[in-house]
Parts: structure tokens; sequence; C-alpha cells
């Protein structure tokens, strides 16, 4: 009886039809949805932003011809084109340092303008926005408080703190010299009166920035300054600040109380003592001790 020929192989069980693989398609973003609701979002990839030059104050010339190019500035503000938005805001620079009265009728857009860009996750985009608020600072000083609606302002100083505060270091750098020629170019007063709320903000940063701030305009004033602000007002807000979490703003605390200090003894003799008693007569018992602690540390 002949034999049927028997394959070498092995028999295996045949196998289940495999299911095919998932494949996940990442979805591309048009560049208007890309940018500014999200200051938290990951920055984009530092080749994106390689044809974006970082152009120094003294190396921007002035407009040629600037009567005809403010209308082209305002439309190169409402760009989508990140690019484009950022040489329309080293344009903005130049106005602003060569002809700033073009500019002014439009100051509260350009800020406008700057608050959206430095949300924008784009980091030439950010930049460019802050190396924009130092320019206009130093070219316009409180006719930013004069000339725009105060909104404008206090959300473009929110910005410039919440960017001071971050961990992407050349951006955090930039807002501080940002931060630092509005002190220089604003008088002490109605700064201290935009800055002083953020020494309660809930992020410590803000709060340790804005004490900061606060301390360098302080230490601007005259007596008479520091005594039409208020001295009471000032130690106030020096109280919270000596006992928070950062160095940085125990320090400034310190300083302003220093400030505080170097207005009040002109007025008086025996400075320990008179120092003491406005202390214990304008604050809470133990937030005095702090005051007189920092002015005589051996004394309490």
């Amino acid at each position: 009886m002949a034999l049927r020929p028997i394959d070498n192989a092995l028999p295996t069980t045949p196998e289940r039809p495999k299911k095919q693989a998932k494949v996940s398609v990442p979805i591309q973003k048009k560049a208007s949805e890309i940018g500014v609701t999200d200051e938290n979002k990951a920055p984009l990839p530092p080749s994106a932003d390689a044809s974006v030059d970082y152009i120094p104050s003294e190396n921007l010339k002035p407009i040629q011809d600037p009567e005809s190019n403010i209308q082209s500035l305002v439309e190169g503000l409402d760009s989508k084109d990140w690019v484009k938005l950022c040489e329309s805001l080293n344009d903005a620079r130049r106005f602003s340092l060569y002809h700033s009265a073009l500019l002014l009728p439009i100051l509260e857009k350009v800020m406008l303008v700057l608050v959206k860009a430095m949300k924008n996750p784009r980091s030439a985009l950010c930049k460019t926005s802050i190396m924009a608020a130092s320019d206009i600072f130093n070219a316009f000083g409180e006719k930013l408080l004069n000339s725009t609606d105060s909104g404008a302002f206090d959300q473009l100083l929110l910005q410039l703190l919440l960017k001071a505060s971050q961990d992407k270091k050349f951006v955090c750098e930039e807002a501080d010299k940002s931060l630092n020629a509005m002190v220089k170019s604003i008088a002490p007063l109605p700064l201290l009166q935009k800055l002083r709320g953020y020494v309660n903000h809930s992020n410590l940063r803000v709060r340790a920035k804005a004490a900061v701030f606060i301390s360098n305009s302080v230490s601007k004033m005259g007596r008479e300054e520091i005594k039409e602000f208020g001295m009471v007002t000032l130690l106030q807000m020096a109280v919270d600040l000596l006992n928070d979490r950062l160095p940085e703003a125990r320090e400034a605390a310190r300083s302003i109380v220093l400030s505080v200090f170097e207005g009040f003894k002109e007025d008086e003799e025996n400075e320990e003592e008179a120092w003491q008693s406005f202390c214990q007569a304008n604050l809470p018992l133990i937030h005095a001790q702090s005051m007189v602690k920092v002015v005589f540390p051996s004394k309490v």
C-alpha cells in the first residue's frame, strides 16, 4: 500500500488574522490657531524661529518716509503670519524710538498686540514683543499711563511679570530688562499704584518679581514722595513679603522697609524709639516687631 508523502514541517494550528494596528496621525493646526490662548503650551521647535533676528535697540534705524509707512505698520500688526508680525514689531520699535509722535495715536493697539504676542508659544515672537515693550517704555514713559486705556497697561504689566517668572532663561532675562526699563521711565508714585496689587498674587514667583520692582521704585523716592504714597501703606505691603517662601521676595521687603525708614528718620532725633513707636501705633504688634527688627536687628 503506497504511503502518502509526509511534509517535513510539523503541523501547526492556523493563526488568527492579526488586527491592523491603529496609526495616530497628528493634526496640523493653522498658525492662527496655535498662538495666543494658552501660554503654558510647549514651545515650538527652535528651528522654526531661526529666521528671526533679535535686533538691539542701538542697531535699529529710522524709518524712511515714516508718514507714508505708519498705515502699513497698522496692517502688519494685524498679520496672521508670525514672521511678518515679528518684522512689524521691530518696525514699531523703530517708530517708538525715532517717530514716537506718529506711533502715539495707535499706542494702545500696539500694547494689546504686544500682550497677545507674549502669550504666543513661539519663542521668537514672545521675545521680540518683550524687546518692543522695552523700547516703548523708554520712548513714552508715563505717556503709557496717560494716553492709553489703563487696562492695556495692566495687561502688559501682568504678562511681563509672568514672563519674568518662568523657567525659560532667555525670555525671563528679556522680561527683567523690560521691567527695569519700566521702572526707570515711569515715576514711582503712579507705578506703585499699578504694582501694589501683585504682592498678593497666587503665583509666588510673580509676587517676588513684583516685590523686586516695587523695591526698585521705592528706592528712587524721596521723603516727600514716600509720605505722599504712605509710609504705613508701604510697610503693610512689606509685612507679608517678609515671610514669603522666596528669598527674593523677603530681600525686596527688607529693602522697602529700609527705604521707608530713611524717609522717616529725617524727621526724628531718637530714631530707634521713634521708629518703634511709629510701627506699634500703625501695625499689629507682631508686625511692628518685624519692622523694628529689619532696621535694628539686635534690638528685638
